[in-house]
């Protein structure tokens, strides 16, 4: 079965210190830039085009278009933003490949700026994550210092100059518009668009803003051809992608795999569904794109699949719960965490959001109300669509998504508290039916 898996980002991450540049040009690193520079910026941008690399953050959106975009006379100079806030539930590839590889990261910025005609970049970095932070930082000296960034980069007529800058710390940093503004130095909120980043982006000026994932897979783009990359995944989806598998499953973690691959061969990989128990529901893309059920471990994860099924690819945050879980709790905590980071700036997410919580709480609580689970679908349909960003839109579709697979637990909690129809320590990784019973503990 190991053989589904195409490790490329990740291929040297169990190397000893992997992280450094000297063993990071050991085993080729550098040398698709080399190539790159060899070659007009306007035919890299070509090749990312051809490949349909399609952003790794979330949306999906065709990285080659996007940096299409950019207008040819603005007098504006260009950046590039990688995002690196990674925070929706569940997702964890970015920084585990910035901690591991940050000269991967680090190549395709320079190679993705020489092709868009910039020469000032930043990392926009999860400001809770120090140690990634200072593992960026320490990429990028030893990168002027080799001569890969700076100023005549490789004896060439390109400058670059790279800043890693530590994020506000809020989940809503995360949408692009935010982000830029929390860059600036500003409150992390939404802004309108148009203008979109492209046109007037970082300072005004045309921005390109990438995911870590999406920049990292451009220099194996350059170094082993658009054929190559295009050989994996269907057409709609191309390439390789970071699948991040967790919850419980017996052995949870990252798994590199071409797009396309279902749940049901990566459990295979992971050892299955933790012993014992069987998949109750799961996140394809993180709780912002909605659950799937068993019967769709046949679904294929790309960016059609998923949708199809009613749910999104998303960030590839595959949480699995087993039938241990409450459908009514999993949503509770999901949305209370919405609430919590919602910037406050629409109106609809920021008290749509708190009266979901309210509800949420009755239900699991068994003391819902008549009319309270057609009351959260009324809430989830007036708050969708109706703010500047995505974080609304995500609120609505779990709740949704969790109604339309689960009712009748919903509806239980007009007379059952939650916790009586499952037993909360039975959910946690670690339970053993019996320990509890065999050292006197009382559940």
């Amino acid at each position: 079965m190991t053989d589904m898996l195409t490790p490329v980002l990740s291929a040297n991450w169990g190397d000893e210190r992997a992280w450094k540049l000297t063993n990071y040009e050991r085993t080729g690193g550098y040398s698709a830039l080399r190539t790159a520079l060899e070659q007009a910026p306007a035919d890299i941008a070509g090749q990312v085009k051809a490949s349909n690399l399609r952003g790794r953050g979330g949306a999906g959106f065709p990285a080659g278009v996007k940096w299409s975009f950019l207008p040819k006379d603005n007098p504006n100079p260009v950046y590039l933003v990688v995002n690196c806030d990674e925070s929706e539930p569940g997702t964890c590839k970015d920084i585990p490949l910035v901690m591991a590889s940050p000269h991967t990261l680090l190549e395709g910025i320079i190679i993705s700026s020489y092709a868009v005609g910039c020469h000032h970049a930043f990392v926009y970095i999860r400001g809770e994550v120090l140690h990634v932070i200072r593992r960026m930082q320490q990429a990028v000296r030893e990168a002027y210092s080799a001569g890969y960034l700076g100023k005549g980069i490789l004896g060439t007529d390109f400058d670059l100059e790279v800043t890693v800058h530590a994020g506000a710390g809020a989940y809503i940093c995360g949408e692009e518009t935010a982000l830029l503004d929390s860059l600036e130095g500003r409150r992390g909120q939404p802004r309108l668009k148009p203008p979109f980043p492209a046109v007037a982006g970082l300072y005004a000026s045309p921005t390109v803003i990438n995911n870590v994932e999406t920049i990292a897979t451009v220099p194996s783009i350059v170094s082993k051809g658009v054929d190559w990359f295009t050989s994996m995944g269907p057409e709609s989806s191309r390439g390789f992608t970071l699948y991040s598998l967790s919850g419980h499953v017996a052995n949870p973690g990252q798994f590199e795999a071409p797009m396309g691959i279902t749940l049901r061969q990566l459990l295979d990989l992971a050892g299955g569904i933790r012993h014992g128990h069987e998949l109750k529901f799961w996140t394809p893309g993180g709780s912002s794109l909605g659950v799937l059920t068993a019967e769709h471990l046949d679904v294929p994860l790309d960016y059609d699949g998923p949708a199809k099924a009613g749910a999104g690819l998303g960030t590839k945050a595959l949480q699995c719960f087993d039938e241990t879980t409450s459908a009514v709790r999993a949503c509770a905590r999901y949305v209370e965490f919405y609430k919590h980071e919602s910037c406050g700036k629409c109106t609809p997410c920021r008290e749509g959001s708190w009266w979901l919580v309210q509800i949420l709480a009755r239900l699991e609580a068994g003391k819902g109300e008549e009319g309270d689970v057609e009351k959260l679908l009324d809430l989830a349909d007036n708050i969708a669509g109706r703010s500047f960003c995505a974080l609304a839109d995500g609120t609505a579709t779990i709740v949704k998504s969790m109604i339309h697979h689960f009712r009748s637990e919903f509806e239980a909690g007009l007379h059952t508290p939650a916790w009586e129809l499952f037993p909360y320590e039975k959910t946690t990784a670690w339970y053993r039916p019996g320990v509890a019973a065999e050292s006197g503990a009382t559940a």
